[in-house]
């Protein structure tokens, strides 16, 4: 039953609970926080903010959703069910509350969107293939 639950459910807590200032100050202004920096060979330094691993971790989790979706059986049809009820969470929270406005909140709920279309799709091709009629 566990493996039923979307696993992009790990970005949407991460991001209420960033909104709420369990890492830093709260807000829009933690999405901008420095999370690591690397000095490049070119002698630039990159730097990935707070939102840019939280839309990292949510891509890494949507390959292992769509992988998910290749089991055959109603567990499946049910993680579809509940990728759909946190979609719509995200497009929910999205409209209506004001700290989710971001274009970091935005791709979340774009990659949750994904992850539903590409979980029906990949069930009906597989459903499509398991169908055998017999002579």
């Amino acid at each position: 039953m566990l493996l039923a639950i979307p696993l992009l459910i790990i970005p949407f807590v991460l991001y209420n609970l960033a909104m709420t200032g369990l890492f830093g100050d709260g807000g829009v202004a933690v999405l901008d926080s420095e999370v690591m920096a690397v000095n490049m060979l070119s002698g630039t330094t990159w730097t990935m903010a707070f939102g840019d691993l939280l839309i990292f971790i949510a891509l890494v989790l949507l390959f292992v959703e769509i992988l998910k979706a290749t089991r055959p059986g109603s567990r499946a049809l049910f993680d579809h069910m509940l990728s759909m009820v946190l979609f719509v969470a995200f497009l929910v929270e999205f409209l209506l509350v004001q700290g989710a406005a971001t274009q970091i909140f935005f791709i979340l709920m774009t990659i949750s969107f994904i992850d539903v279309i590409a979980g029906f799709s990949v069930s009906i091709r597989t459903a499509g293939r398991d169908v055998s009629i017999g002579l």
